[in-house]
């Protein structure tokens, strides 16, 4: 016999009398979703960062060239300060061309030689996504950044065969390298680990 968690089956008695209603949105949490093209991303940012985002299209092209084609993509804001140890935290909206949209929150620490504070707007390109659930779990990876008043930055964090890679444009001081990573969540929290 199978034992079943209190949250598995509160979950499971709330989901029954619905069971009929949910197909599609069911159905499109479990597709895999499709590429986006280069030139759809270079659009979509240069809307979303105005005129921080020069580099916009060289960063894009560098990441097609080295992944591929993204199957999805986040728009937000984040915030993030450090001092030898720091934190990260972040939301907005992740975007699939057929497996729906939705909120998503984003958190992490980082430790390494860094300091400073900064806000960003952030347009995170997810490559390989195998469904967009896909997404909750956390990519580490090794970040630099060098900001005096305003910055743009591009990084890459790996989970398995999955790759997301903020591209950042903001404001702040911040200089250093540090090993981080994020963990994306369907709720905000205040906990990055």
């Amino acid at each position: 016999m199978m034992k079943l968690s209190r949250r598995q089956m509160v979950t499971g008695l709330a989901a029954a009398p619905l069971a009929g209603l949910g197909g599609p949105a069911l159905a499109q949490q479990s597709q895999r979703p499709q590429k986006f093209q280069s030139r759809e991303l270079i659009d979509s940012g240069h809307q979303f960062f105005g005129s921080m985002a020069r580099g916009l299209a060289q960063v894009v092209e560098e990441g097609t060239r080295r992944w591929g084609q993204p199957n999805a993509y986040i728009l937000g804001q984040e915030a993030s300060g450090a001092f030898m140890a720091g934190l990260r935290y972040g939301e907005g909206g992740m975007y699939t061309r057929n497996a729906g949209d939705r909120r998503i929150y984003w958190q992490g620490p980082s430790l390494g030689f860094d300091a400073g504070a900064d806000g960003d707007r952030v347009m995170i390109l997810v490559y390989n996504l195998p469904s967009v659930d896909g997404i909750y779990r956390r990519f580490g990876g090794v970040s630099g950044s060098a900001y005096f008043v305003g910055g743009f930055g591009f990084t890459a964090l790996v989970a398995d065969d999955v790759v997301v890679a903020p591209i950042r444009a903001g404001i702040g001081a911040r200089l250093g390298v540090n090993l981080s990573y994020l963990k994306f969540t369907p709720s905000s929290t205040w906990n990055p680990f």
